[in-house]
């Protein structure tokens, strides 16, 4: 699928605000209502839109911590990576699982209420998984949402 300007400034308006409707986007653009509406459509179905999330405030929610884990297997081969990732993902202060290649196997984001909660979480629940090796972790102490790719068309 080959996207234009228009597809591309619906992505980014989108990204800013994914709660938009087809209408309010396209007041927002210059389009119609409908040929927003079909630009988002033919978007989806060709797979570039994968979905519209809610980004939560994890600080509000009593979430003060927020760590990256960088965790490798001790007994590749021994443990199923399909086990590890099933019970990773089953621990509710893991937000996200990332199989990576390098020092590390996988990349985890932690939450927890303070540093007391996420020792218990690392010691409890993560160490005790199925073939966990060396875990290292660092402590995120500020984030900014920095334009991503769509920030300039590519032809611009």
């Amino acid at each position: 699928m080959t996207l234009d300007q228009m597809d591309f400034s619906i992505l980014r308006a989108m990204s800013e605000d994914a709660t938009l409707s087809a209408g309010a986007l396209g007041r927002k653009l210059g389009l119609s209502q409908p040929a927003t509406w079909r630009r988002i459509k033919r978007m989806q179905d060709d797979g570039i839109l994968a979905g519209r999330r809610v980004d939560l405030n994890a600080e509000a929610l009593g979430l003060g911590v927020t760590v990256f884990l960088g965790i490798k297997l001790a007994t590749k081969g021994r443990v199923s990576l399909d086990d590890f990732e099933r019970a990773v993902t089953a621990i509710p202060e893991v937000q996200t699982v990332q199989h990576v290649l390098g020092l590390y196997d996988y990349r985890l984001r932690v939450v927890a209420r303070d540093l007391s909660d996420f020792e218990r979480v690392l010691r409890r629940r993560i160490m005790t998984l199925p073939g966990v090796g060396n875990v290292e972790a660092n402590v995120l102490l500020s984030e900014e949402r920095l334009a991503g790719p769509l920030a300039v068309h590519p032809s611009e």
